[in-house]
């Protein structure tokens, strides 16, 4: 692809180096910021870089946040004796969508795979057992992507509850979401489904 302009080509560059975007892709999104109005495209670049500068991460469940604290937890009205945790801030945005589930989040971040390099230790689970040990919580609902990997985390999670004796229900979502799948691709109703729908957790040691 050929460039008239040094500024075009860069800016074609920094669009083409976002996931899901082609260099095509990017040229048309390009071509169309240059022909909008100045202010257009100052409001666009102005609106990244605050994001990028101010958003945080929630200090209580690991979601993003404008503040310290997320809405979410901060809601008098979500029901704080009950916890989601999910793999990534993209299955609370999911789950948020079915508008099924009324309680809490908590993001580990991903989820256990030696494969990847990718240990306990490197996940929000420290935390998350902090959460537990206030005595507030009293389910925890593994909204995991069921993979191996993911029964792998939960397992680990559950092995370490019953070893602290910490008097938590464990339930993982119904298998309406496929073997393998993952949460943010599941449809909402699917999804919703497969929050009201869950069961009780059962691993033998």
């Amino acid at each position: 692809m050929n460039f008239s302009s040094k500024l075009l080509e860069n800016a074609v560059d920094a669009f083409a180096s976002l996931p899901g975007i082609g260099r095509k892709t990017a040229l048309r999104l390009v071509l169309h910021l240059v022909q909008q109005a100045p202010e257009t495209s100052e409001e666009f670049a102005d609106a990244i870089v605050k994001l990028r500068k101010n958003i945080k991460n929630c200090q209580v469940c690991h979601n993003l946040s404008d503040e310290p604290v997320c809405e979410i937890c901060s809601n008098n009205r979500r029901d704080k004796s009950v916890l989601c945790v999910v793999e990534g801030i993209r299955d609370v945005m999911a789950i948020e969508e079915t508008q099924q589930f009324r309680g809490l989040y908590h993001v580990l971040g991903g989820i256990i795979s030696p494969i990847e390099g990718i240990g306990p230790n490197d996940l929000h689970i420290d935390s998350l057992i902090g959460r537990v040990q206030t005595g507030e919580v009293k389910e925890l609902i593994m909204a995991i992507s069921p993979t191996i990997e993911g029964d792998t985390t939960i397992f680990y999670i559950s092995k370490k509850l019953r070893d602290l004796d910490l008097p938590v229900q464990l339930s993982t979502i119904a298998r309406g979401v496929s073997f393998g799948g993952e949460l943010e691709y599941a449809d909402g109703l699917t999804l919703g489904r497969s929050i009201v729908s869950r069961i009780p957790y059962r691993k033998d040691e």
